[in-house]
């Protein structure tokens, strides 16, 4: 793919920006256009989010682009049935090795490692060949086999699911914009809290912008192929922490590295959390 796309998509064109110096390091290729877009009649049905939509293709190639497309609410849908802003999933940079922001959060885990939604396994991998017990969750069966042919341990779960380990992991890792999960903050924050023992750590990645929203998406392509609406959230770094403190996380560090936003979470040893959950009380989502 070079830097020349066809459209007129903002989204798109960034993809190809950013893509383009990385690909030129390892391959010299033809220039090459997007193909054009098939009739809406004859794409395919969509698949179910994540497991056999086209983010399980691109996971098997190591390419993009690839993006979550903002679905408008009901109220505003016309003629484009809903169609709205592309977020772009960095695809490459998943199934590459660790860089250096990366590797800046690896250094902060206690092991033992669960990685929620551990993709293509790039920090599951790295942590294991550095003697590091890790585990990857994901609900993408793509996802868990590319994370087993790197070295690295994962099973298809979701994170809402009973999870091995519960409750005796050292560190959680929600890395890669995977607060969005579910596209309920807290409902996934007070679940993982319920992970990790008292002392335990969750290392997070925030937006990038000081953004605070629920939104709905769908995975697509580049070529219109998509996969099935679910619920999604973006929450920069401010959102983020107002959310851990309301479920019982608290704050241990925060740091930015490589244009992106991080913040490390702990789980006190003792809390009001705690007490109301041993009295009969309900704080997280089953």
């Amino acid at each position: 793919m070079s830097g020349t796309t066809s459209g007129t998509d903002p989204a798109i064109a960034r993809w190809t920006t950013q893509t383009a110096a990385r690909r030129s390091q390892t391959v010299m290729a033809r220039p090459a256009r997007l193909p054009a877009q098939p009739h809406p009649a004859a794409r395919p049905r969509p698949g179910e989010p994540w497991t056999d939509d086209p983010y399980a293709h691109a996971l098997r190639t190591g390419r993009g682009p690839l993006f979550l497309r903002r679905l408008r609410p009901a109220a505003d849908r016309g003629a484009a049935g809903g169609e709205g802003e592309l977020l772009p999933l960095d695809v490459e940079r998943w199934c590459a090795e660790p860089d250096a922001a990366d590797t800046g959060v690896l250094h902060r885990c206690t092991g033992p490692v669960l990685d929620v939604g551990c993709g293509p396994g790039r920090l599951v991998a790295a942590l294991t060949a550095a003697g590091v017990r890790a585990l990857g969750v994901d609900v993408s069966p793509a996802a868990v086999a590319r994370t087993r042919q790197r070295g690295g341990a994962a099973v298809r779960r979701s994170a809402f699911d009973r999870l091995p380990g519960e409750g005796r992991w050292g560190t959680i890792l929600l890395m890669d914009g995977n607060l969005g999960i579910g596209g309920d903050p807290v409902a996934l924050l007070a679940r993982l809290r319920t992970a990790v023992p008292p002392g335990g750590r969750l290392l997070v990645e925030a937006a990038p912008h000081d953004v605070d929203e629920r939104l709905t998406v769908r995975v697509e392509d580049a070529h219109g192929r998509h996969g099935r609406p679910f619920p999604w959230a973006r929450l920069g770094t401010t959102a983020l922490l107002h959310t851990a403190e309301a479920v019982g996380w608290i704050l241990t560090g925060r740091w930015d590295d490589e244009g992106r936003s991080f913040v490390e979470l702990h789980r006190p040893r003792s809390s009001r959390h705690d007490a109301r959950a041993s009295a009969g009380g309900r704080t997280e989502q089953p």
